[in-house]
């Protein structure tokens, strides 16, 4: 299986900047041989049709950044993942640092979103990733471990399905980005997690999220067990996220 790179947009876009940034991306990967290197965007839920429309030709597949945990009914302002998939929605983010920051959500519902993702046949990129305390007092493996063991708990065999994201959150939008050896002894204690949970299954893609960008995408992407990025900041710049690609694609 080769490597993901999917772009979150976060809150941030307009119908004239999306269809920019989409259209220099296609252009450059029209001169590009993917090998078997795939590319997706996760965009905010109101640009969801504007995507499907303009990329509905392309290589690249599209998501949402949230899911509800619910099926239907009096949630206002949530949006469900048959929702998501009648607008060929591939991918959505859930548990991202930042729903779990801003939003308190935990770990059962994470694991409750990507339940209802792969029900709607939603492909669900599962997010992970400990704070700059928990990392200081030595807990990135716990906190690791725990926040995804609630989605294979949930999932059981689907955990297949999934795709992963390791995000340290003291590395997304700082600066800060994990060293290749720092990311790639995380990236190995969640493989070993999903190989015992997987069995004789498909192995999950374990994507790295913490400020992944054309200057260090390379060594980052080169780690045995990182197999793509989840890229903020840079996916909005399409040069940047290009060169990601490309990198990816070497990898």
């Amino acid at each position: 299986m080769g490597k993901l790179i999917v772009g979150n947009w976060k809150m941030n876009g307009s119908l004239a900047a999306n269809q920019v940034l989409l259209d220099e991306i296609c252009l450059g990967l029209q001169v590009r041989v993917l090998k078997g290197c795939d590319v997706a965007v996760c965009v905010p839920s109101v640009y969801v049709h504007q995507v499907q429309t303009q990329l509905k030709k392309s290589p690249i597949a599209w998501g949402a950044q949230d899911v509800s945990a619910h099926v239907s009914g009096a949630y206002t302002g949530e949006i469900s993942a048959t929702m998501l998939r009648e607008f060929e929605c591939r991918y959505v983010l859930v548990g991202h640092s930042e729903r779990r920051q801003y939003h308190q959500e935990s770990d059962a519902m994470v694991a409750a979103k990507a339940q209802q993702a792969l029900a709607s046949g939603v492909t669900p990129i599962v997010c992970v990733g400990e704070t700059l305390a928990e990392r200081e007092a030595g807990r990135t493996m716990e906190v690791v471990k725990r926040q995804l063991a609630a989605v294979v708990h949930t999932l059981g065999p689907c955990i297949t399905e999934v795709v992963v994201a390791y995000e340290p959150v003291w590395a997304i939008g700082t600066g800060r980005t994990a060293s290749p050896e720092q990311a790639q002894e995380v990236h190995a204690v969640l493989r070993t997690q999903l190989q015992a949970a997987c069995k004789e299954g498909r192995m999950p893609r374990i994507l790295y999220g913490g400020s992944m960008n054309a200057a260090n995408a390379a060594s980052l992407l080169a780690q045995p067990d990182i197999d793509g990025g989840l890229i903020g900041g840079a996916s909005l710049k399409s040069s940047d996220f290009l060169a990601i690609v490309d990198a990816a694609n070497a990898a």
